[in-house]
């Protein structure tokens, strides 16, 4: 319960952070522009891979023809981290792929809180409503 509520919260705020002030934003591998209610959360590192899950440098928004129907688009989605992070960044976060990550009860929902939080002031900053 605590991982989908945490799950929720976190695609929130990643697709608020990467809502321009016209309260649209662009799906980081094809170039889409929507908003953000009708974006995923894409991450680059899939989720399943618990040590890039909530990794904010790893999700951004995604149109749901990339994330979904295109698998995530990932060499694209690669380049596009390179360019924003640098090489080394992307090299850590698909190190993640071979860590074993187990979070307690209690850190999920320090995540819940920290993401609802940061998505709640989001909202208001950006005077976005919440869905």
């Amino acid at each position: 319960m605590q991982t989908t509520l945490a799950d929720k919260w976190f695609s929130l705020y990643i697709r608020l952070r990467d809502t321009w002030d016209d309260g649209y934003c662009r799906c980081i591998t094809c170039g889409r522009v929507g908003d953000p209610k009708s974006m995923d959360c894409g991450h680059y590192v899939k989720r399943q891979h618990q040590a890039g899950r909530f990794d904010e440098r790893n999700c951004h928004a995604q149109c749901k023809r990339c994330n979904a129907f295109e698998q995530g688009m990932d060499s694209v989605y690669r380049q596009k981290l390179v360019e924003m992070y640098g090489e080394q960044v992307v090299l850590l976060l698909e190190s993640g792929k071979y860590n074993t990550l187990k979070r307690t009860k209690v850190q999920m929902q320090v995540l819940v809180q920290q993401y609802k939080y940061k998505a709640t002031e989001l909202s208001k900053l950006k005077n976005i409503k919440l869905w």
